[in-house]
């Protein structure tokens, strides 16, 4: 006598198979539609052509010979000017995760006596890839660069390189 086929393995093995793809795809879905990509922006385009049309701003700090030395000692972040920019100015400071929105820190700093910027951040800086970006408070002049946390000593970032 044969057993019922809800016996045999062969069934159940064909069954299993679709079975733990569809559960994958589900997953997959859920991931995609609950975590979005914070990168993608409606007006791309635009930004882009935004972005191409105005470097004057990264020349007029590559042509100040403006160099920022920046350094991050338990969670504070200090920055130190050089070049031909006005002394005590205020700057804009833009540190950019590239996939992490929510992770990305915007401030506007001053600075002390010395002519030293100090920040602390709200939250912990995630070791990685960053975008940096300071921009004067007039908008004169811009620098920007990709950099890696976390940093070592210092880490010198020259306009124009």
């Amino acid at each position: 006598m044969q057993r019922p086929w809800y016996k045999q393995f062969w069934p159940w093995f064909l069954i299993t198979l679709p079975l733990c793809v569809v559960i994958a795809s589900l997953y997959t879905l859920h991931l995609a539609s609950t975590n979005a990509d914070t990168m993608v922006v409606d007006d791309y385009y635009k930004k882009g052509r935004a972005i191409n049309q105005d470097l004057s701003e990264l020349k007029e700090a590559a042509r100040l010979g403006l160099v920022a030395e920046l350094s991050i000692t338990n969670g504070l972040l200090s920055l130190e000017m050089q070049g031909e920019h006005k002394q005590g100015e205020a700057i804009y400071l833009l540190l950019s995760h590239p996939t992490l929105a929510e992770q990305d820190v915007q401030t506007l700093l001053t600075s002390d006596a010395n002519g030293v910027y100090r920040f602390r951040p709200d939250h912990e800086l995630l070791n990685g890839q960053w975008n940096l970006q300071l921009e004067a408070f007039d908008k004169r002049w811009r620098i920007q660069q990709r950099i890696r946390l976390p940093i070592a000593d210092r880490l010198v970032i020259r306009a124009g390189s």
